[in-house]
């Protein structure tokens, strides 16, 4: 898959990030001194053993939470000062992460009780966008997914794949400049991981959309323009300076998932 130019602008970047968790005495420490930068447009994975700190980062990034030091900084549209998020007091972090981040995990979280559609306008509803425009991004990114004829129908009603997909539009609805996917496809089977592969490639080279998305699958890894290795809460290759992709790792004699802490 094409990647956007060393040159483009960056989007955000990590710097010197650690993250530490507290079970009674016990301090875990999770991530390690974290340095990643993701460009506009760019498409990355993130692998490595359980344990490694992956899904950390993930939601670190995405604001879900904080790490304990250091910084994560956003370009602003149109460029200037980056902005380090980690420092924004929370009604601000809440309305950043609504208008800027979308957010696909391994299980697709739909509201039982709601339409596709409805789910799909939720985080437009909860930034107060007036309900008819609400209904059109959600219309629009539903269509973008494949899933116009399906509406209607709530989350029980739909296949594992087609849940998957009014997720990815919910998480799209906002037009965000970063999507984060954890395990996107780590809860289908093989031919609609595959479906949901190619959605994902497309959405980023029609909406010129950043992508970071942590996966054990394989076959996603060795298609991903750059692959970012972690292990024991630091990252081996791909931090943005020596990207790297699967089949390099692989013909260097690596482990894409290395050995770590399950």
């Amino acid at each position: 898959m094409p990647s956007p130019a060393k040159d483009a602008p960056v989007l955000v970047q990590v710097r010197d990030m650690y993250k530490s968790f507290r079970h009674g005495s016990r301090k875990l420490d999770v991530l390690r001194g974290v340095n990643l930068t993701v460009r506009a447009g760019e498409m990355v994975t993130i692998i490595g053993a359980s344990g490694a700190g992956k899904s950390t980062l993930l939601h670190c990034l995405g604001t879900l939470d904080l790490p304990s030091s250091g910084e994560i900084l956003f370009q602003p549209v149109g460029g200037g000062t980056p902005t380090d998020i980690t420092r924004l007091p929370p009604p601000d972090l809440a309305e950043f992460r609504n208008r800027t981040i979308g957010f696909v995990f391994q299980f697709h979280h739909l509201l039982p009780e709601f339409s596709a559609l409805e789910n799909a306008m939720m985080p437009a509803l909860i930034a107060r966008t007036p309900t008819r425009q609400a209904r059109e991004q959600a219309e629009e990114m539903l269509a973008a997914v494949g899933m116009s004829h399906r509406l209607a129908h709530r989350p029980g009603e739909l296949s594992g794949g087609e849940q998957q997909r009014v997720a990815i539009a919910r998480a799209l609805a906002m037009r965000p400049r970063l999507l984060l996917a954890d395990e996107p496809t780590g809860n289908l089977d093989t031919r609609t991981s595959a479906e949901v592969h190619e959605l994902l490639f497309r959405l980023n080279q029609e909406h010129d959309l950043s992508m970071l998305i942590v996966t054990h699958n394989m076959e996603l890894a060795q298609q991903m323009p750059r692959v970012v290795r972690m292990a024991d809460g630091r990252i081996l290759e791909g931090d943005g300076q020596d990207a790297e992709t699967a089949p390099q790792l692989a013909a260097a004699g690596a482990d894409p998932f290395g050995a770590g802490p399950e």
